[in-house]
């Protein structure tokens, strides 16, 4: 992996020039990069604290000294919370969100026969459409806040709603108006539980399709982009090009295949295919998936041949899951090479 630092520079640099003005903290989530030197770098830009998925992710993120650490999935399971229990020992700052009776439960046990006094932050995680984690909006939500609020090493601090559902619509205007629904759902939920009694200091939510309408939404505080770093071609396709693709991988031509075909050595092991296949920097080439180790490229006439040694570049289609399968970045500008950074957290989906 390649990244060319003045296009991820500047994409950092957009997103916070667009976003801190509106008032809302930017809570970058580090499932994209599992990079401490990038959370670093995000930190310096003025981020406020990150979020991870997991809590292997956090381990490691913590380690190397960040506390303001969100963990945005539910931890279920008793390896996971035993994890979770000695991360708290370590770093009380930690944040999590739980969207069920039994998993508050089970972590407020675990964190009662550790011996451990203080409470967890806790967030209410809230479906706000994408019908994969979180509990119903209006008085399931309150119910699951009360349940939590029974609980002596749980503290409710705000509530969280994830649209990523909405990421990658093509239409700008629908991406919009859908966005700004889900945000009702969820400031609403919110208001409820404040009328409920519950502290909702947080409301955390966003993704970078989507950070620049929820930002507009009053009760919104926090946003939550990551893969507007590097970008990918799924979300070039539907935000347009106002983020660069900063990340491509470096590929060879290994072999050739007649007159207007190679063989290059990034395959299913190098470049996912969950969002459709990567495409070539140069458009000129198009690229098929040949198995594990191989892709290919083919071109017409008006394209230059490539030769066995060539070295072309491709642009991952989805970016999160391509760097969960690579050890280093190869950090550029102009043409020669900067830093090497270690994906950090790679692997770490505990």
């Amino acid at each position: 992996m390649i990244v060319d630092l003045d296009l991820m520079e500047a994409n950092i640099k957009k997103l916070f020039d667009k976003l801190l003005p509106t008032g809302r903290s930017i809570r970058p989530h580090l499932k994209t990069t599992k990079s401490v030197i990038l959370a670093h770098k995000l930190e310096a830009a003025g981020a406020k604290g990150c979020c991870v998925a997991k809590v292997s992710e956090a381990e490691v993120i913590a380690t190397a000294g960040f506390d303001d650490i969100l963990i945005t999935c539910e931890i279920i399971g008793k390896p996971k919370v035993k994890r979770l229990v000695e991360l708290f020992k370590k770093h009380k700052s930690i944040k999590i969100v739980v969207d069920s009776e039994a998993g508050a439960t089970a972590i407020d046990d675990a964190l009662s026969h550790s011996g451990i006094e203080e409470p967890i932050s806790t967030l209410v995680d809230l479906d706000v459409g994408l019908r994969r984690t979180g509990v119903a909006a209006g008085e399931p939500a309150v119910a699951l806040a009360k349940h939590i609020s029974t609980l002596r090493h749980m503290r409710l601090i705000g509530i969280q709603g994830y649209e990523g559902h909405l990421q990658h619509i093509h239409d700008r205007d629908d991406r919009k108006r859908q966005c700004l629904n889900s945000m009702k759902i969820l400031t609403d939920t919110a208001d409820l539980l404040r009328e409920s009694g519950f502290n909702m200091e947080v409301v955390t939510t966003g993704g970078s399709g989507t950070a620049e309408f929820c930002a507009t939404v009053p009760g919104v505080t926090e946003l939550q982009p990551g893969s507007f770093i590097f970008m990918d071609t799924d979300y070039r396709n539907a935000i347009g090009t106002f983020y660069s693709n900063s990340l491509t991988l470096l590929s060879t031509v290994v072999s050739k295949q007649g007159d207007r075909q190679v063989t290059i050595d990034t395959g299913l092991k190098s470049l996912t295919t969950d969002s459709g296949l990567a495409e070539c920097k140069d458009p000129r080439y198009t690229h098929r998936n040949l198995g594990d180790e191989h892709g290919s490229l083919s071109w017409e006439d008006d394209a230059p041949g490539l030769e066995i040694g060539d070295r072309i570049e491709m642009i991952p289609s989805h970016i999160d899951p391509t760097i969960n399968l690579h050890d280093f970045y190869y950090a550029y500008r102009r043409g020669v090479i900067e830093e090497i950074w270690p994906v950090d957290s790679r692997g770490k989906v505990q």
